[in-house]
């Protein structure tokens, strides 16, 4: 018999349904990762192609190497990008989207193509709100 209340749900049963809403739900911890303030950056930066830890954060202006760090653990944890150590002299680590990282990462990008292309409409919409 078991002892596992009925109203909790069983986040490692396969059949059922991915449904972000649901609050067990799997995937909403990965979009948590991915939408993220440096997940978005991370990912969409990687989108030009391999970086090295160092490059990656000079794109990413204004994050913390240790927030760097820990944002690429999450994504590569997450299956979106893959570290790769290069065998060179000194050895570098160089960072890539996996498929599914190009996925998320382009629809990323579209996102922040219509921020930026949108920006006086959202500073209009900003004033507005503050003015009242």
């Amino acid at each position: 018999m078991s002892t596992r209340p009925t109203d909790q749900v069983d986040t490692d049963d396969p059949t059922l349904e991915a449904d972000v809403f649901a609050r067990n739900c799997q995937s909403r911890p990965v979009l948590q990762d991915v939408a993220s303030r440096w997940g978005v950056l991370a990912l969409v930066a990687l989108r030009a192609g391999p970086y090295r830890f160092s490059a990656l954060r000079r794109r990413v202006d204004g994050i913390s190497e240790r927030m760097l760090s820990q944002t690429l653990q999450t994504l590569e944890r997450d299956g979106m990008i893959n570290r790769e150590v290069q065998q060179s002299i000194p050895p570098h680590v160089e960072y890539t989207l996996t498929e599914l990282g190009e996925q998320v990462a382009d629809r990323l990008e579209a996102l922040i193509v219509v921020l930026e292309t949108n920006i006086e409409t959202i500073k209009a919409a900003q004033d507005a709100y503050h003015r009242e």
